[in-house]
């Protein structure tokens, strides 16, 4: 006897449990639909089909965890339509703004028909061109037929930009976080103790205090990095066992995530006692963080900031120590997705900055191992750009006289 099955479904909707409470508002996310629409019909975009894990939190609050499985949504004149794999169940649903389809592993490439039954075939499809890969857009091309296709890459970016009054609200909140993180690691801050220890310090320091702040969220993705001697060469150096020594320079930098929202805290310091050589070093770079800061005011180019902190390195015989820009934007990114290239104090960027935007100053001098005052110097700010000239959301000091510990 031929046993018989139910058709298995390509994708369904299912709706599991009540709606939770969002990093935002529903007002917030359909304001910013409303802005995402109005720039659709501006390039004739019938529907965006978004796959980053910045722009899906950004206009859905959903952040989704891909682990080798695409994930999506879909924005319609009157739809916006998160896209989840089965494996996640309802929380997509729970955690998005909007409605959810979730499509089965059963046959490869349920997500692009899932996709297909909100778009149709045949729409002018936005798409993003710094995430696409070049398979999935072959998939893209073969499932939608898009009469064309339109790369929204750099005008989402750009309504990323300007940050809400709401964003803001939660970017204070980050700043404030990366300063408990901050104190935590300067109180763990001994000789012997390993870079790890210190930075589990911070870290943990930091996610109780998320958990404080915002009971409703889920908790992911915090870190620390903290460097100590020659491991402070690089901005972005990992973690290790090293067991930090009298003398040693060393590199704090703490990093909360709250619902997919980056803000930062870095910090030089030193273990015991800082030698005259570095200390010449540590104080230059603390006058150009000064001295950026002081920059950053609505009208001015990040180009334009760039090249006069570019000047004040070079009156004084250190801008070959420079080894990247000099800030950037804050909101939805991390170090493994988003970045709002746009806004990076860099020469070859021309925005002008305006009121409502978030940027950080954090210069940076690196002396090779061997020379007078070897190590990474860094400090690192998050300014509110006003009407007038700009608010400095980070409270953790910077310098010598509060840095010297252990």
């Amino acid at each position: 006897m031929t046993a018989m099955f139910t058709p298995r479904p390509e994708f369904y909707r299912y709706h599991n449990g009540q709606k939770a409470t969002l990093p935002f508002p529903p007002e917030e996310y359909e304001a910013r639909l409303a802005g995402l629409r109005d720039r659709m019909e501006a390039l004739s975009v019938t529907a965006a089909v978004f796959t980053s894990m910045h722009n899906i939190a950004y206009y859905s609050g959903f952040l989704y965890c891909s682990f080798g499985r695409p994930y999506g949504l879909v924005v319609t004149a009157r739809e916006s339509v998160t896209i989840s794999a089965g494996i996640d169940a309802g929380q997509p649903w729970r955690r998005c703004h909007g409605d959810n389809i979730t499509y089965t592993d059963w046959t490869r490439d349920n997500y692009w028909r899932a996709i297909r039954s909100v778009t149709g075939e045949g729409a002018v499809i936005g798409y993003e061109g710094d995430h696409l890969t070049l398979m999935q857009r072959d998939k893209l091309e073969d499932f939608l037929k898009p009469a064309t296709m339109v790369d929204l890459c750099e005008t989402t970016m750009r309504q990323r930009m300007m940050k809400s009054p709401a964003e803001i609200a939660l970017i204070r909140h980050g700043a404030q976080v990366a300063d408990v993180g901050g104190y935590a690691i300067r109180e763990a801050v001994k000789e012997g103790v390993r870079e790890i220890d210190v930075a589990m310090a911070g870290r943990d320091a930091m996610e109780l205090e998320i958990a404080r702040r915002f009971p409703d969220a889920e908790y992911r993705d915090s870190w620390v990095w903290f460097q100590s001697g020659i491991n402070t060469d690089g901005a972005h150096n990992p973690v290790t066992g090293r067991r930090l020594q009298r003398g040693d320079i060393l590199s704090l930098n703490t990093f909360p995530m709250i619902s997919g929202y980056y803000t930062a805290l870095e910090r030089t310091l030193f273990v015991g006692e800082v030698d005259a050589a570095s200390l010449k070093i540590w104080e230059a770079n603390v006058s150009a963080h000064e001295y950026g800061m002081s920059l950053l005011k609505p009208g001015i180019s990040c180009a334009e900031v760039t090249h006069r902190i570019n000047d004040f390195f070079a009156e004084r015989d250190l801008l070959q120590y420079r080894t990247f820009g000099y800030g950037h934007s804050f909101g939805v990114l991390s170090h493994f997705y988003g970045r709002e290239a746009g806004l990076e104090l860099r020469e070859d960027i021309d925005t002008v900055l305006e009121p409502g935007m978030v940027i950080s100053m954090e210069p940076m001098l690196t002396i090779a191992d061997g020379k007078p005052g070897a190590g990474g110097y860094r400090e690192h700010d998050i300014l509110i750009i006003t009407e007038d000239g700009n608010e400095n959301i980070t409270g953790y000091p910077y310098g010598p006289e509060f840095n010297v510990v252990g």
